[in-house]
């Protein structure tokens, strides 16, 4: 519900709107520029579909024409290439910053709750993968500005285009300026308010508020089919995946499985395990599907071992799922959006895919142990 305001309020472009005007002198500020603008929506914006593929790339779509780069065309390396690519990939690693940034984290906490019996908050989700995912952020537009480079090296136009788009949609309205009171409340009851409301009860009470502010309309909510259909499949999944548990099947595969890592160390099963679970995604082409496929088992195996304590690999485990996004162009939602762009083709879909998955997975096993073990998880 809170794409859906992004997106009726216009709050949303107006984000990357600004950005853009503020860095986009260059290409490689544009690529920071929609970087930062998922930056921004990622925390309140549990869809990386709609924060993407919705709100972000309707507006960096509109930029490569200006500098006469047409997808499907040579001339689509000369930028768009280049933007669009680093602003779908930036949606991979905003989508494992917080738990909120993709549905499919909150999934992974709910079954790390009945399987492995730990609770992850809001917070400690986040403390743990900012280092990796800061330190990404940080480094990707100016990576892919090496490994995949626009043609041109400066981009005047984008700025004033920016300026202009502002100026017709006028100065912040109530509706916006609402949604973005809404938005921090939320963030806040969802950090600090877990003593004293439940991160549900406050999400429905912040809905509620946006329907009776008019920010959205009850239409909006009856009839957002994506968002019921997120629901009820979760419902089903958690309630599965726990019914798995009580009868002891999950325990069964994992006494099962187990064994066969007995004779490796520690990190050795860590990096395996995760790997497993991480490269598999080759093999699916949703997030959710995977989660609720293999993460259980993956997490009943892993406790199994001893090599990390529960919470530690529900955690691992658990932050994979949106740097997997990186790998195909099917991996998950926004993915064939930006692929059916036209400006990205299949050879270089692939190539980046793996290149950018092999480098984000050893980013995150170089960090991800030893920062845990630090923060005492």
């Amino acid at each position: 519900m809170f794409s859906v305001g992004y997106s009726q309020t216009g709050l949303g472009r107006r984000i990357a709107l600004n950005l853009i005007r503020l860095l986009g002198r260059r290409p490689l500020g544009l690529g920071y520029a929609v970087t930062l603008a998922d930056l921004a929506l990622a925390p309140v914006t549990a869809s990386s579909t709609a924060r993407s593929g919705a709100t972000v790339y309707p507006v960096v779509r509109q930029i490569p024409e200006l500098y006469g780069s047409r997808p499907n065309d040579p001339s689509a390396r000369r930028i768009g290439a280049y933007l669009l690519y680093t602003a779908f990939a930036a949606s991979t690693v905003t989508s494992s910053l917080f738990m909120t940034g993709m549905a499919p984290n909150v999934l992974a906490v709910s079954l790390a709750a009945k399987v492995a019996g730990v609770s992850i908050s809001w917070t400690e989700w986040f403390v743990g993968f900012a280092p990796i995912g800061i330190l990404l952020l940080a480094i990707l537009p100016a990576a892919l500005y090496k490994l995949f480079p626009p043609e041109i090296k400066t981009a005047p136009e984008a700025p004033a285009w920016a300026r202009e788009q502002l100026r017709e949609m006028g100065p912040l309205s109530r509706r916006e300026a609402t949604l973005v009171v809404l938005v921090l409340a939320a963030l806040a009851l969802w950090i600090g308010g877990g003593r004293f409301i439940d991160p549900t009860m406050a999400a429905m009470t912040i809905v509620a508020a946006m329907v009776v502010l008019r920010v959205v309309t009850w239409a909006h909510v009856t009839g957002n089919a994506e968002a019921w259909n997120v629901l009820i499949w979760f419902a089903a999944v958690v309630a599965l995946a726990g019914g798995l548990a009580e009868t002891g099947f999950v325990q069964w595969m994992a006494d099962t499985i187990a064994p066969a890592l007995s004779g490796l160390g520690g990190y050795a099963t860590i990096v395996s395990l995760v790997g497993a679970f991480f490269f598999i995604h080759y093999f699916f082409a949703s997030i959710t599907a995977h989660t609720a496929t293999l993460y259980a088992i993956f997490l009943a195996v892993a406790v199994q071992t001893g090599a990390a304590s529960p919470k530690a690999w529900a955690m691992m485990l658990g932050y994979s799922l949106g740097l997997m996004s990186i790998l195909t162009s099917y991996a998950s939602g926004q993915n064939p959006i930006y692929y059916g762009s036209g400006y990205i083709t299949r050879r270089h879909f692939w190539v980046l895919g793996f290149v950018l998955g092999v480098a984000f997975f050893a980013v995150y096993m170089a960090i991800i142990l030893p920062w845990l073990n630090w923060l005492g998880i």
